[in-house]
């Protein structure tokens, strides 16, 4: 009886646990797994086309190695229990009791917890006890699936659907996270990072990756074309944003190859643009500039009042990385003095940094840039030279500033 006892509490704690590694499991890596041709992929393929046949059959027998544990375990406990009461209640209570603690660590708790830390590997490794028992339980699970969808149809009216396995974005993201922690050549790594990001677009902000208001060029729409011809090559800029009175009031933007048509006044080649307002996800953004074909959006805050400028490089940088054309590598924006010593513009965002040169700079929501974290910390407006501490792990020495922004600082590692 005892035998029968331990190999029915064990083949609850199987149960219990591959049906929480099922539930857990990564449903893309299942996915790759039944198509590759290691051993364990015919028998994954088998016991999991269906969700609701594989949980149903765990469950089943799940109950059935419980009943079994249960009237062989109140046999073996009667003897030992009866020495100390004759009453049936109390021993029915301490039986209860007894039998119950061990299920729960035994058969539910402790597989469970296993289980869960490696789901894919356990149904990998244990692929054929379990196929052993889907197709033993197969008859009974049949049987119950039948009466609980009749019931559903006749009873609650609800039919019975039959929905095909999908992989979420988490099992997507949790998969890639497995391969960067793997050794990885340096292309593959770039392109697991691109992945990722792509995932993570959907999340972003355009406030997390426009040009602040501060830095963009625009000309009013009274200015002389000749000021504005001079402006395109002083900058190399493709588009410059045209504006009535204030930078709050953008009318369009034009373009430098408008210009060859010796227009008369801005006016004569103005493009409209479009408007788009800071809480919209780059996803959403990048998505209607390749529908529409566009390329350019103006950001606005809650107010109307102009916030940023987006293109479309500007969201595609945050998939696959700084994008540098032939002007962009004429200006040099961080440079490493030293091994624990850095310049850099402080309008860089603090993540770039952090992946570049693999520093710890703290991060945080309410701000983005080099800039964000002095201010943030500071909650101030640096002088020119002052050198502030940030967390006792990073010396910032404030290079250049002016009456409104920090333009250049140097950064120190204390403890790296």
């Amino acid at each position: 009886m005892f035998v029968i006892a331990v190999i029915s509490l064990l083949c609850s704690a199987f149960f219990s646990g591959i049906e929480i590694a099922f539930v857990s499991a990564n449903k893309l890596q299942l996915e790759l797994d039944k198509n590759s041709k290691h051993f364990s992929s015919k028998f994954i393929s088998y016991f999991s086309k269906s969700d609701s046949d594989f949980i149903t059959t765990m469950l089943v027998g799940n109950n059935i190695s419980l009943v079994i544990y249960g009237v062989f375990m109140t046999k073996i406990l009667y003897p030992l229990l009866i020495i100390y009461s004759q009453s049936d209640f109390v021993l029915l209570l301490l039986q209860t009791i007894i039998t119950t603690l061990i299920v729960l660590l035994v058969a539910e708790f402790l597989p469970k917890v296993i289980f869960k830390i490696y789901p894919n590997f356990a149904l990998n490794f244990l692929c054929i006890p379990i196929w052993i028992f889907f197709i033993l339980l197969r008859p009974v699970t049949i049987l119950f699936l039948k009466i609980s969808n009749w019931i559903l149809k006749y009873i609650f009216n609800q039919k019975d659907q039959k929905t095909q396995p999908t992989f979420s974005k988490t099992d997507l993201d949790d998969y890639l996270s497995n391969i960067k922690n793997n050794d990885l050549s340096e292309d593959n790594r770039i392109e697991v990072e691109m992945l990722q990001n792509a995932l993570d677009l959907s999340e972003r902000k355009i406030r997390e990756c426009m040009v602040p208001r501060t830095n963009i060029i625009a000309f009013d729409v009274t200015s002389k074309i000749e000021d504005l011809k001079r402006k395109f090559i002083e900058t190399k800029l493709s588009k410059i944003i045209i504006f009535r009175g204030s930078i709050d009031r953008v009318i369009g933007y034009v373009h430098s190859s408008d210009l060859f048509r010796m227009p008369r006044n801005i006016k004569s080649v103005l493009m409209p643009i479009q408007f788009v307002p800071e809480s919209m996800s780059a996803m959403e953004l990048l998505n209607q500039f390749i529908e529409e074909n566009r390329g350019l959006a103006l950001v606005v805050d809650e107010f109307g009042g102009t916030s940023g400028l987006v293109t479309i490089e500007d969201v595609t940088e945050e998939i696959v990385g700084e994008i540098e054309d032939e002007h962009d590598m004429n200006e040099i924006t961080d440079v490493r003095l030293s091994e624990n010593v850095f310049k850099m513009y402080a309008s860089l965002d603090v993540d770039l940094i952090n992946k570049k040169y693999d520093l710890d700079l703290p991060e945080n929501e309410e701000y983005k840039t080099i800039a964000g974290l002095i201010l943030h910390y500071h909650e101030n407006i640096p002088e020119k030279n002052q050198m502030l501490v940030v967390e006792e792990k990073f010396n910032i020495t404030i290079l250049d500033v002016n009456q409104n922004a920090i333009q250049e600082v140097q950064i120190e590692v204390l403890d790296k």
